[in-house]
This record gives structure tokens, sequence and C-alpha cells, in this order.
């Protein structure tokens, strides 16, 4: 008999969770042993469960799923990175990739496609969603800079520049710039249009 897949679920949303849980639950072979509703709740679920994959949820209080693959591939690299959206965009396809993720794939999935995404990356395959893969190749690689999308993500709450300068420890010379810089590469009119572009391709 083949050795069952320990299976780590981090999603938010606890019906959505306890749903993904149960489908998987039905496989011979998976077995989700630890179950967590935060981003940062991942790394230690993983290492206390000693799981062979990690599916993650991108949208997660605490750290995103991408952030929280990234922890997860630098700490422990031998568990497999399967990133699972509501959200179609194609920079988060590429910003899971860059995190280490094994495996992209969206909510609306079969729960057999779920299920054996999880069977290939155990052997060395990677797994996207094919739809997206087109999608983020047309869209190309996110045109903002770190301090772009920092500056950008902190101006999401309407903050003037003077309190996002005194939040970033930055100028707010350098502020106006940075936001001046983000709202021609993303070729809008205001920095409320340069959050919304960005966070609907998943730059942010």
């Amino acid at each position: 008999m083949s050795r069952t897949i320990k299976v780590l679920l981090a999603e938010d949303q606890s019906m959505v969770r306890e749903a993904l849980a149960a489908l998987l639950g039905l496989e011979e072979d998976i077995e989700v042993v630890a179950q967590v509703a935060r981003g940062d709740e991942v790394l230690e679920a993983a290492r206390a469960h000693g799981v062979d994959v990690a599916l993650l949820d991108i949208e997660m209080p605490g750290a995103t799923g991408i952030e929280a693959a990234a922890r997860l591939h630098a700490e422990l690299p031998v568990v497999k990175l399967v990133i699972l959206t509501t959200f179609g965009r194609p920079g988060y396809l590429r910003s899971a990739m860059e995190s280490g993720a094994d495996a992209f794939l969206v909510k609306d999935a079969p729960a057999a496609q779920l299920a054996e995404a999880i069977r290939k990356v155990l052997t060395g395959e990677r797994v996207i969603d094919p739809t997206l893969a087109a999608a983020a190749l047309a869209e190309g690689a996110n045109p903002l800079t770190d301090r772009e999308r920092e500056v950008l993500r902190a101006a999401s709450d309407g903050s003037t520049n003077a309190e996002l300068a005194a939040t970033l420890h930055l100028s707010q010379g350098t502020v106006r710039n940075y936001l001046s810089t983000a709202i021609q590469k993303l070729a809008v009119r205001n920095r409320a249009e340069a959050v919304r572009v960005a966070r609907e391709k998943g730059w942010l």
C-alpha cells in the first residue's frame, strides 16, 4: 500500500476550508492532518505535523499565501507548495512561482484535479492552471519596483503623502516620486486608479 500524503490546509474561510478538507478526505491516499486560518500560522503547523504538501489560499490574515509559501520554501524546502486562489490574476501566478510554489490552481477547479495536483507535485511535477498560465504570459512582468509596490500598498487606505512619509520613513518628495512613477507605469490618472489596477493584475 502506498504511503498516505499528509496535507496542511491554510484557508481563512472556515466553510471553504472544511469543504476542501472533506473532499480531500475522500481520497484514499491523502489525509488533511492540519488546518489553519492565518498565513502566519503555516510554518509552525507544517513543522508540528511533518506535512508533505501545503495548500495555501492567497488571501489570508497574518500573511498572504504567497508570503507563507516563501517562508515555507526557505525553512522547509522538502514541503511541496500548492497555491489556491479565487482570483485568477496573472501577477499572482508569477509571484507564486517566485516564492517557490509547485502548483497554482483556482478554487473552482474540480476536487479530483486538486487531488491529482497534490500527487503530481510529490513526483516533482509543476502544475499550473492553463488559463492563468496563458494570461500571465500575455500580461508580462510586474513593472513596479518593490518600493513602488510598498508605497502603493500603504496608499491604498487613502493616507496623505505626509502620512505615508511618516509611516514609511521617507521624505514627502520621495513618496511623491514613487507614486508618480507608479501612476505613469500603469498608465492611469491617479493613485486610487494605480492601486486598483495593480491589485487587479495581482501586482500588489
